[in-house]
């Protein structure tokens, strides 16, 4: 579990299509623990001491994360978001990251809005129904507000864009600042959305399993 504030900028130091290797000078890492890397949540596989300061620490990654993810196009020092796993005691500044990512999104602009920056994303239809606006997103990691969204045809399914406000503390300290339009960001919406739309669905299926229709007095033998 984390809280989608980056601790540290980590620099990629090799690639490859089932490991990573990054380094960094986060302290109290050990093997087994969980990071979020650009957002998704990986597995220290080995970690060995470069300096007093930094780590290399190595990733196993999995068909399935690199499908999802940002993570197999990185390049040799390209910087990374990294995030430690929550503890009970931290305070929760951002808001409740799983580390699941699921899709990516491209960033369509990035304008200037006073000492802010506004980017504009898309995203695929089956992640736009979870944004709303004023509600809570993980972009490569990054805790974000939504400041605006819209569908692109009239079905709620439909692909969509949405746009974040980055304050210059978060364009300084995330890889968001290195960002152009055309990049590739790992997208995971706020899971409370997601619990939402089940217990929405499971209390659907309940009514209709109580509703006396002419199709269930038939199917179970009433009618004919």
């Amino acid at each position: 579990m984390f809280t989608g504030i980056i601790e540290d900028l980590g620099i990629v130091q090799n690639t490859g299509r089932a490991q990573l290797n990054i380094k960094t000078n986060l302290p109290g890492i050990k093997v087994s623990d969980s990071l979020a890397v650009n957002g998704a949540c990986l597995t220290v596989a080995d970690r060995s001491k470069l300096n007093n300061i930094f780590s290399l620490l190595t990733f196993d990654i999995s068909s399935e994360t690199l499908n999802r993810t940002n993570l197999g196009k990185l390049k040799k020092n390209e910087k990374v978001n990294l995030e430690r796993a929550m503890t009970p005691s931290d305070r929760l500044g951002g808001h409740i990251v799983t580390g699941h990512i699921e899709c990516t999104g491209k960033i369509l602009s990035i304008k200037t809005d006073g000492k802010n920056k506004i980017y504009s994303f898309s995203a695929p239809g089956e992640i736009i129904r979870y944004v709303v606006t004023k509600g809570s997103i993980a972009l490569d990691g990054v805790s974000l507000t939504v400041v605006d969204m819209r569908h692109n045809g009239r079905s709620p399914v439909s692909a969509g864009e949405f746009s974040v406000s980055v304050v210059p503390l978060t364009f300084k300290n995330t890889t968001l600042g290195f960002k152009k339009s055309g990049d590739v960001v790992n997208i995971e919406p706020d899971i409370m959305a997601k619990y939402a739309e089940k217990a929405e669905k499971d209390r659907s299926k309940e009514q209709e399993k109580r509703e006396i229709t002419t199709d269930f007095l038939r199917n179970n033998g009433f009618l004919w």
